[in-house]
């Protein structure tokens, strides 16, 4: 009979297959600490910021395991005053901002209608912010992500005022919470006392513009991104704080998961996620998507995908 060295049972050892030399070694199973603390110092009514969720959303779903991220809200509107609110850009009153959006989400392929702030203007980013920090404090970081996303599909591409009081209501009972409550509980002044310790962070960081993204290590040393930029160059900026020259991503998760997650994706998301040109996105979504599961709708020239039924129409 044969032996079959991985069925031998060494008397030696006590190992049945093959041993090593070691009669004893220390294996730690846990994953890597994560020394990178990312910082996105953003803000609800920041179109920029708006324009750069493809590419966010990339490095965050690939690269998210080699670093804690902060969302840190920074306070872009008080309030409107008879001076100027952004005069680089020109904006000195409401109707200013418009134009202005409309511009952003030509460029980055992720629509802003705009005219919300014609006829019904947002008063001030503060509001939102504050049911965003009470929905982080009662719940989790992954809720008050999704809210924000939500936020900023309302004003962005629906239209909505989301420093209104019934809206911000609407869009928290679209997360399956009491919106009713958390808004309440941001009209109180833990509400402001929470966003004023997101302000002081921002400024600890030295974020002055929106958006920035801070990577930094254990050293307490990093870099620093600020506006919007390709996704390499947050690839990149995560290897010059890390001192490496080669990075693991995770696979990207399947659009169908990732639709049924964020409810609702334009096509400029789709392509950065994927890799996909433009002119092959239907014929991909097809692909991916079961017929009867999504909706395509139009806005603005670009095309969207969602799995429930459009408020635009």
């Amino acid at each position: 009979m044969k032996n079959n060295k991985n069925m031998i049972c060494d008397i030696e050892t006590g190992v049945c297959g093959e041993a090593g030399n070691e009669k004893m070694e220390i294996i730690d199973f846990n994953q890597p600490a994560k020394e990178i603390n990312l910082y996105y110092v953003t803000d609800p009514i920041c179109s920029h910021c708006w324009a750069i969720e493809p590419e966010l959303r990339r490095f965050v779903e690939q690269y998210g395991s080699y670093f804690n991220m902060h969302t840190v809200m920074g306070g872009l509107l008080e309030k409107w005053h008879d001076g100027p609110i952004d005069p680089a850009n020109g904006i000195y009153k409401p109707a200013d901002v418009a134009g202005h959006w409309r511009e952003v989400g030509e460029h980055s392929r992720m629509p802003i209608d705009g005219s919300v702030m014609i006829d019904h203007p947002v008063q001030s980013s503060y509001p939102p912010s504050r049911v965003w920090k009470i929905i982080q404090k009662n719940y989790s970081d992954a809720l008050a992500s999704a809210y924000l996303r939500r936020t900023r599909e309302e004003l962005f591409v629906f239209n909505q005022n989301i420093s209104e009081r019934s809206v911000m209501i609407e869009i928290v009972n679209t997360l399956d919470l009491d919106g009713e409550a958390i808004v309440n509980e941001a009209e109180q002044p833990i509400g402001q006392q929470l966003l004023n310790e997101d302000f002081a962070l921002a400024r600890s960081l030295g974020a002055r513009g929106f958006p920035s993204i801070l990577m930094i290590n254990a050293e307490n040393k990093g870099v620093k991104i600020v506006g919007g930029r390709p996704f390499e160059s947050y690839v990149d900026g995560l290897k010059k704080v890390l001192d490496v020259e080669v990075l693991q991503p995770k696979e990207q998760p399947a659009l169908s998961s990732l639709l049924e997650k964020e409810r609702l994706l334009f096509s400029k998301e789709i392509e950065v996620m994927y890799d996909v040109e433009q002119s092959n996105i239907p014929s991909y979504v097809e692909k991916e998507l079961p017929s009867n599961g999504y909706q395509a709708i139009e806005m603005l020239g670009e095309i969207y995908f969602t799995t429930t039924e459009s408020k635009g129409e």
